[in-house]
């Protein structure tokens, strides 16, 4: 198993950055359409109509502002999801670690990794505007 870890850093307050994480139209303006809630064993979906991607997704762990994680499970993956959160000194330290990935699907981690990469510079913009 091969495991996605990256590490973000922004200049907004730990709980701004949570909000981004857990608010079901913030998410939608930078991971996908979605009707996420948090609260742990709540199902939902995400979804990209422009690419047919639909990921289910579980609701694990809710720990604010600190921790949250999901399943995401859509197309070739089948994964967990956990971002850990950390404020020092005026800055939110954003952990993402999404583990699951099966040895042989380097497509899908390549994918997930450059995905997440993208997705982190559209949160930003998102942060600037809350």
């Amino acid at each position: 198993m091969a495991d996605l870890v990256l590490d973000f850093q922004f200049k907004s307050p730990i709980n701004k950055v949570w909000d981004a994480l857990t608010n079901s139209e913030t998410l939608a303006q930078w991971v996908m359409e979605n009707n996420f809630k948090p609260i742990v064993g709540y199902k939902c979906q995400f979804r990209n109509v422009e690419i047919d991607l639909i990921v289910d997704s579980e609701v694990l762990v809710v720990d604010k502002p600190n921790k949250l994680s999901y399943t995401w499970v859509g197309g070739p993956i089948n994964t967990i999801v956990t971002w850990t959160l950390k404020e020092e000194d005026g800055t939110t330290y954003l952990h993402l670690e999404q583990t699951g990935f099966e040895n042989e699907n380097i497509q899908a981690f390549n994918g997930a990794k450059y995905g997440w990469a993208y997705k982190i510079e559209e949160l930003k913009k998102v942060l600037e505007e809350m």
